[in-house]
């Protein structure tokens, strides 16, 4: 016999059936029963697939056909959802998934983290991963409606390590991005193990987190009229001249999509990082070219929207630093920033935080 996932089998002993839903290796299969909502690791020759003749139910072992969704591929993995024999009525909206990978004994080796987007919407992400407060992996891009995509995979002993994870998404629209959605996710293993859910698009049972349930929520900015009428148009551009919190609500927001993808939220100005293979250089001319790169980098991280950039600046001398501090401090678009201790950059960092 041949199993693969979706196949639908019988278990020998006692009649029930269930469907295969991951191939775990060492003669085991993990098989979904409906009437129990649940699935269990199933030695193969304790079942047969239920079209076989069931007088050949004791004398044939089945054989194991590892499918294109056990193979292993570098993150991030973009997917389409399999065909499915129901319609999503109500959307869940952008989830973050952990799909068990289970070890012989049915216990959870790892899991595999899936961006999940069940909307008819294409979003932008921008997705950083921490361990015991230490950056260890960031991603972007775009995530197109009704899709998901694998950010690779957690090992188990990691559970206890205060694994983070900080989201950032975009609704993308004919118009451009729509304003910024944010959520922190910090995993707690007691609260973890009750997330139990059967996940939209891959079609099974994992440990299920909604981010955003409402991906409408990201508005777009647009200074279009709503009116044809020449008279209330005159009315609204004389209010906008008046109050400049007006003129800024309704002034037309426009991003470029693949900056904001790619736009990454630090900035390292050690001269090295700036200009691989210099030429020698005075200190005046290395400080010209560093606070260059600062000027159009804060210029860039306005324009995206960030809510936040760390500048790397070193310790030295502090020249630099202190010239940062007064740029920023004379910068309008800048509500604060600090020069404080930081796991990943100890104390040659400067956090700055931008109005929302």
């Amino acid at each position: 016999m041949i199993f693969t996932i979706g196949t639908k089998v019988t278990f020998k002993n006692t009649g029930d059936e269930g469907i295969i839903v991951k191939i775990l290796g060492d003669d085991m299969l993990s098989v979904y029963i409906e009437d129990e909502n649940m699935a269990i690791p199933v030695a193969v020759e304790d079942v047969f697939r239920s079209e076989d003749d069931s007088a050949n139910r004791k004398d044939n072992h089945g054989k194991l056909i590892k499918t294109k969704q056990q193979r292993k591929t570098p993150p991030p993995t973009l997917n389409s959802p399999p065909e499915s024999q129901y319609t999503i009525l109500k959307s869940y909206g952008i989830q973050l998934a952990f799909d068990p990978i289970l070890k012989g004994d049915a216990s959870a080796e790892k899991y595999e983290i899936f961006l999940l987007n069940d909307t008819q919407y294409e979003i932008l992400y921008s997705i950083d991963f921490t361990l015991n407060g230490i950056k260890k992996e960031h991603f972007n891009g775009k995530l197109k409606g009704m899709s998901y995509l694998s950010l690779g995979f957690l090992p188990f002993p990691e559970l206890n390590d205060h694994p983070v994870w900080t989201i950032d998404c975009w609704r993308v629209t004919t118009e451009g991005s729509g304003s910024k959605l944010s959520k922190v996710l910090k995993l707690k293993p007691k609260q973890f193990f009750n997330k139990i859910k059967t996940a939209p698009l891959l079609n099974r049972q994992v440990h299920l987190y909604i981010l955003f349930d409402d991906i409408k929520a990201s508005k777009t900015l647009s200074l279009e009229n709503t009116s044809n009428s020449l008279k209330e148009y005159t009315k609204r551009s004389t209010r906008i001249r008046k109050n400049k919190a007006e003129e800024e609500r309704y002034r037309k927001v426009t991003v470029d999509l693949e900056e904001v993808a790619n736009f990454m939220n630090e900035i390292d100005l050690h001269i090295d990082e700036l200009i691989p293979h210099r030429r020698k250089m005075t200190n005046l001319e290395k400080l010209k070219i560093q606070l260059k790169a600062f000027d159009e980098y804060i210029e860039q991280a306005i324009r995206v929207g960030v809510d936040r950039v760390f500048v790397i600046h070193g310790i030295g001398t502090g020249k630099l630093k202190s010239l940062i501090a007064e740029r920023l401090a004379q910068n309008p678009d800048v509500v604060s920033f600090r020069n404080e201790y930081h796991p990943n950059y100890g104390w040659g960092a400067t956090e700055v935080i931008f109005k929302e």
